[in-house]
C-alpha cells in the first residue's frame, strides 16, 4: 500500500481546477495523469528577458519587459494585422502588432492613453520598432517583471504554455514536504536543494543544482529497486540444476561454439548449480548465437529433469525460436511445445496437459505460457527474449509458476553501453556474447543519395528477380503535413504498383492479425519484398532477405540503424544494406553514416551512438521506448549514476536497508518514482 503521506501526488489530474473533460485529452496524451506528473513535466526551456527603462536600451532580436502607452490603433485593409502605436517613458515609438486577432480583445488590453508593461520579443519591420503577438500584458509592472525568466514546456495540441503553466503552480502548491532520503554527507557536499525546493526551482529557471538532484532521486530509487530484487533473489531458495551433458552432446549444430558462447555457457552453468536462482543478462549482438546459448541452457534443466520455457515478446518471434529450438535440438529426444494466443480447444488443451504431466520438456511462447490456466510439473528454467519489452515487475511474475523460484536468463540483442548497463540491469548478472559465429560474412553497408532513390528501386527488380527477398524501412506509416519523410503506405503503394503482389506492408498500427499474415508469407518466401517501419527492428530470421535499404538513413540513431541492418546476413549468402540519405545531413548525421559503413561491431557502436546523441534519445530508446527514466538526461546517467548507486548500496550494507529513519524516507522514494515492487519483495511491504 503506498504511504498515505504520498497520496496527494498521486490525485487524479481532474482534482486541478480547470481540468475538465476537454483538456484531459491532451493532457493524457502527455502523460499528465496525476498531480505529480505536473510537478515533474520539466521546461524543455526558459525565456529569459530583460527589463528596460525605454526602448533605446533594448536591442532588435531581444526579448524584453518594457512599460509603453498605447497612443492610436491602426487597422489594415482585409486580413492585415491591427496595430496598437505606443510610445516609451522618452517618446519612442513601437507598434503593438496583432495578427488574426480580435480588434476588441487588443483593444481592451490596451486602452489608449494607459500605461502598459509589455514582455516580448523587440523587432523591426521597416523602419518601425515592432513586438508581435506580446506574450504578455500587464498593467502592474511587478506582474510583468514576474515573467523575465519564463519555463517554456513541452505541449500536445489544445494546450498553451499559459495555462499548462497554471497546472503546474497549482500542483506544486499542493506538493507535501517529505523527509530526506539522500545520504546527508553527499547532499551537503553538491550542495542541493531539498526535494520539494527543488521541484520548485526547476520550474523557475535554469537551476542545474535542482535538476541535478530530481535526477539523482530517480537513479537512486531505480538502483535501490534493483538492488532490493538482487538482494530478494538471493534469499530465495531455487532448485539447483546440473546435468549430465547427454542431450547437450546430441545437439544438432551448424558450427562450433564460439569462445564467447563457451564462456557464456560455463557461466550459466556455475549460476544453475546454485539454490539461489540465477538472474542473469545475456547481451549478445545480432547474429551472435544468442539462440544457442538459452538452448544449452534450457537443456541443463531437462537433463537435470525439469521443465524449461522461452517467453518472446511476439507470437511470430515465438514461432521463429520454437522453428529453431526445433531444429537444433532433433535428435536429443526433447519434447518442445509452442503454445501462444492463438492457440485453442484440444490442440491447447493438450500442451496444458503435457505441460502438467510433465511429457513436454520445453515450451516456447508469448505471455500466454504464463497464463493462471498454465500450470507445470516442475518449471526451474525460464528465458526471456529481448528483455527490453519486460519490465522487472513482469520477470518477478515468473517466480510463482515453479515449484521454487525459476532460474532466469533474460536475452538482448540491443548493445548496451557500459555506462547504461548498470542503470536498466543492475539486478542481473551479465554474460556478453561478443564474437560472431565462423561463416558469418560482413554485410556490404553503403550510404546512397535519395536522389538515386530510381536506381535502388531498379536494383531491388533484379534483386528480386534473382529469387533473393529484401526489407524496406520508412521512418514513419503516413504522410504528415509539411513533413518530407517517406511515409511507408505511400513507399509500399508505389513499390506493389512495380513489383506487384509480391509486396507487404507491416508497421506498428496494423491490426496484429493482419501484421503477422504479412510476416508469416515473407517468412515463407511467398512475399519478395517487406516494407515496414521499425516494427521489425526485432524481427524474423529469414535467411532469404539479402538486402535492406534504409529510407531516411540520416532520421535513426546508430543503435537503431544497426539493428535494423541486422536483419539482413542471416544466411550464408552475401548481404547488402542501403543508407538512402537525404540531402541536408547534419555534422552528427554524417559522422553517423560513416560509423554504419566503418563497423559492424554492435558493442562499438552503442558506445559511439552514446557519445554522439550527447543530450539527446539514448541509444535511439526514446524511438523505441526503452529508456526506464523520465528525469534524469543522459548527462546526468554518467555523471550521478555512479554516485547513486555507492549511496543505494551504503543505504543497504550500512543504514539498514529500508529500515530506520533514512530507509523510511527510501520506502517513500520508491513508491514516488514507481519502482514499489522493490518494496513488496520485502517481508511486510
Amino acid at each position: 500500500m503506498r504511504p498515505d503521506r504520498l497520496n496527494p501526488l498521486f490525485v487524479a489530474a481532474d482534482s486541478l481546477k480547470g481540468v475538465g473533460p476537454g483538456l484531459a485529452r491532451p493532457l493524457e496524451k502527455l502523460g499528465l495523469t496525476r498531480v505529480k506528473d505536473f510537478a515533474y513535466h520539466l521546461p524543455d526551456r526558459f525565456v529569459e528577458r530583460r527589463a528596460v527603462a525605454n526602448l533605446d536600451e533594448a536591442s532588435v532580436g531581444e526579448n524584453i519587459v518594457v512599460a509603453l502607452t498605447p497612443a492610436e490603433y491602426r487597422s489594415s485593409a482585409g486580413r492585415g494585422p491591427f496595430r496598437v502605436l505606443a510610445t516609451d517613458s522618452i517618446g519612442n515609438v513601437c507598434s503593438i502588432t496583432y495578427f488574426g486577432r480580435n480588434t476588441a480583445w487588443a483593444k481592451k488590453q490596451l486602452p489608449l492613453g494607459e500605461p502598459r508593461w509589455i514582455a516580448g520579443r523587440l523587432d523591426q519591420y521597416g523602419q518601425m520598432l515592432q513586438i508581435v503577438h506580446p506574450d504578455h500584458v500587464a498593467e502592474a509592472g511587478a506582474t510583468a517583471l514576474g515573467q523575465l525568466v519564463e519555463p517554456v514546456y513541452p505541449l500536445s495540441e489544445g494546450l498553451t504554455q499559459g495555462r499548462l503553466a497554471g497546472l503546474v503552480e497549482q500542483a506544486l502548491a499542493g506538493i507535501p514536504a517529505l523527509p530526506e532520503w539522500i545520504e546527508p554527507g553527499l547532499l551537503d557536499k553538491l550542495q542541493w536543494p531539498a526535494w520539494r525546493d527543488a521541484l520548485a526551482l526547476a520550474h523557475k529557471g535554469p537551476h542545474a543544482a535542482a535538476r541535478d538532484r530530481l535526477a539523482y532521486d530517480e537513479l537512486l530509487a531505480n538502483s535501490l529497486a534493483l538492488m532490493l530484487v538482487r538482494q530478494s533473489n538471493r534469499k530465495q531458495s531455487g532448485t539447483p540444476l546440473q546435468g549430465d551433458g547427454s542431450r547437450r552432446a546430441r545437439l544438432n549444430l551448424p558450427f562450433p561454439l564460439t569462445g564467447a558462447q563457451q564462456r557464456a555457457i560455463a557461466e550459466i552453468e556455475g549460476d544453475l548449480a546454485q539454490s539461489s536462482p540465477m538472474l542473469r543478462l545475456l547481451q549478445g549482438d545480432v547474429g551472435s548465437g544468442k539462440t544457442v546459448v538459452a538452448l544449452s541452457a534450457m537443456l541443463i534443466a531437462v537433463e537435470a529433469g525439469a521443465q524449461a520455457a522461452l517467453l518472446a515478446p511476439t507470437e511470430i518471434l515465438a514461432r521463429q525460436h520454437h522453428e529453431t529450438l526445433t531444429r537444433l535440438a532433433a535428435g536429443t529426444g526433447v519434447e518442445i511445445a509452442l503454445l501462444t494466443g492463438r492457440d485453442k480447444g484440444r490442440a491447447r488443451e493438450a500442451i496444458l496437459m503435457g505441460l502438467l504431466d510433465g511429457s513436454i520438456d520445453m515450451v516456447v511462447g508469448t505471455h500466454a505460457i504464463f497464463q493462471d490456466t498454465v500450470t507445470y510439473r516442475n518449471l526451474a528454467m525460464v528465458v526471456i527474449d529481448e528483455q527490453h519489452r519486460f519490465g522487472v515487475g513482469q520477470r518477478l511474475m515468473l517466480a510463482q509458476k515453479g515449484r521454487r523460484a525459476p532460474h532466469c536468463l533474460a536475452m538482448t540483442a540491443t548493445p548496451i553501453p557500459r555506462t547504461l548497463t548498470l542503470a536498466q540491469y543492475g539486478e542481473m548478472d551479465v554474460s556478453k556474447l561478443d564474437e560472431m559465429p565462423p561463416g558469418r560474412q560482413p554485410i556490404d553497408t553503403r550510404v546512397v543519395a535519395v536522389e538515386r532513390q530510381a536506381d535502388v528501386i531498379a536494383a531491388i527488380g533484379r534483386h528480386l528477380e534473382s529469387g533473393q527477398q529484401a526489407y524496406w524501412v520508412c521512418p514513419m506509416v503516413r504522410e504528415q503535413e509539411n513533413e518530407d519523410l517517406a511515409a511507408a503506405e505511400a513507399r509500399h503503394a508505389e513499390l506493389q504498383a512495380r513489383f506487384g503482389d509480391a509486396v507487404v506492408l507491416v508497421h506498428g498500427q496494423l491490426r496484429p492479425e493482419l501484421k503477422d499474415a504479412a510476416m508469416e508469407r515473407f517468412a515463407r518466401g511467398e512475399a519478395r519484398l517487406l516494407v515496414a517501419t521499425t516494427v521489425i527492428e526485432v524481427g524474423v530470421d529469414v535467411p532469404n532477405a539479402t538486402l535492406m535499404v534504409i529510407e531516411q538513413a540520416e532520421r535513426f540513431g546508430l543503435a537503431q540503424l544497426h539493428q535494423l541492418r541486422g536483419r539482413v546476413g542471416r544466411g550464408s549468402g552475401k548481404s547488402t544494406c542501403l543508407l538512402l540519405r537525404g540531402p541536408m545531413l547534419s555534422e552528427t548525421a554524417r559522422q553517423r553514416l560513416a560509423l554504419m559503413r566503418e563497423t559492424q561491431d554492435g558493442f562499438r557502436l552503442a558506445e559511439e551512438d552514446l557519445a554522439l546523441r550527447g543530450g539527446g534519445e539514448l541509444l535511439g530508446t526514446r524511438q523505441s521506448g526503452d529508456t526506464p527514466f523520465r528525469v534524469a538526461s543522459l548527462e546526468q546517467i554518467q555523471k550521478l549514476l555512479p554516485l547513486a548507486h555507492d549511496d543505494a548500496r551504503l543505504l543497504m550494507d550500512r543504514d539498514g536497508g529500508l529500515t530506520g529513519e533514512r530507509g523510511a524516507a527510501a520506502r517513500l522514494l520508491l513508491y514516488l518514482f514507481e519502482r514499489d515492487w522493490g518494496v513488496q519483495l520485502l517481508r511486510g511491504g
